[in-house]
């Protein structure tokens, strides 16, 4: 298979990828507000996926040029590494969306892509120093999210301290929507620049484009491909993350995706790879355990925090696995 055609699968691949990093973190974006039925399930993904796409404009692209430049030399490898990358990332994320897992899709490429590079050419392809904070980020992000989560539920309840239970209950429905809107920004700013990054990078590796510079066409055809994986709707993840972690209200739901959407900001703008699924649940089970640790379930915590744990290694064994298969079958003339 030549350059043109591989270049070709990388982007129809990496499309994909977005598709599937919606529908996995679709349960992200509306979870909370599904559970608080604020919204209907059909209406709160349409919401979602206009915020996923509308995030294309005006947010930068640190995170895409972090995944695909910051992670491997990029003249250390070729099409079939990021080929192989996108595979290890869509067949691990489409398992754990199957048994209603919320796991990192950001972290799902970045073991695919290691693996495969790995295979490639070994460990001297990847950079060292770029993977420094996407793996700190791994237990730092729900963290963050939980704190954010807490403070925010603090400082909301004090300042409604005199409201009537009824008042607060139709406010934060209206809030709801709005803290709704800028947890699915923040979720396609950060989540659809990894798309992005692999694509630009085969871009840089066939010699289409001499700089990394992530080109609009790519930001526009990722940002429409989450959105539409998004508006699928990953409903065992979305169960997962709306009734079984803890239950909430609209005033917490409010609270969570306030904390979450902050967070992702954050960290999209210093180029941060963060996982909103992290983000998120940290955020949930921060909100739930203002009320009592035991509104927590925290055994199917530590159940979602290992699938954390293994999905860059799994991710990883996939895209070698990959990486090896396309070798032998499709190899570059």
């Amino acid at each position: 298979m030549d350059s043109g055609s591989l270049l070709a699968v990388i982007v129809v691949t990496a499309l994909l990828f977005e598709f599937a990093n919606g529908w996995n973190d679709s349960a992200n974006s509306i979870a909370t507000i599904v559970s608080t039925r604020v919204l209907p399930p059909l209406t709160a993904v349409g919401w979602a996926a206009f915020w996923n796409f509308v995030a294309a404009f005006g947010f930068g692209t640190a995170v895409a040029k972090t995944m695909g430049s910051g992670l491997v030399h990029l003249e250390k490898i070729n099409e079939t590494v990021l080929v192989a990358a996108l595979l290890g990332a869509i067949v691990w994320t489409a398992v754990c969306t199957f048994f209603g897992l919320p796991i990192s899709v950001s972290h799902s490429l970045m073991g695919g892509l290691g693996g495969a590079a790995i295979s490639h050419a070994g460990v001297g392809t990847l950079i060292t120093s770029g993977w420094i904070k996407p793996l700190i980020f791994i237990f730092l992000a729900p963290l963050i999210g939980m704190t954010v989560g807490i403070s925010i539920n603090i400082l909301v309840s004090w300042l409604a301290r005199n409201k009537s239970p009824q008042r607060m209950d139709r406010w934060f429905r209206r809030l709801q929507l709005v803290s709704a809107a800028a947890f699915s920004l923040g979720h396609g700013t950060n989540d659809a620049q990894k798309g992005m990054g692999i694509i630009t990078a085969g871009l840089v590796t066939v010699g289409a484009i001499d700089t990394y510079e992530v080109p609009f066409w790519v930001i526009i055809s990722c940002h429409a491909a989450i959105a539409g994986g998004t508006l699928a709707g990953g409903w065992r993840v979305i169960k997962t993350m709306g009734q079984k972690i803890t239950k909430l209200q609209p005033f917490g739901g409010f609270c969570a995706e306030t904390a979450g959407a902050a967070t992702l900001f954050g960290t999209a703008m210093a180029g941060i790879p963060a996982s909103t699924t992290h983000t998120i649940t940290g955020a949930i089970m921060g909100v739930g355990s203002t009320r009592r640790l035991s509104a927590v379930r925290w055994g199917l915590a530590g159940k979602i925090m290992w699938a954390w744990v293994w999905t860059i290694p799994a991710s990883g064994v996939i895209g070698s696995l990959a990486y090896k298969l396309l070798h032998r079958y499709m190899p570059l003339p």
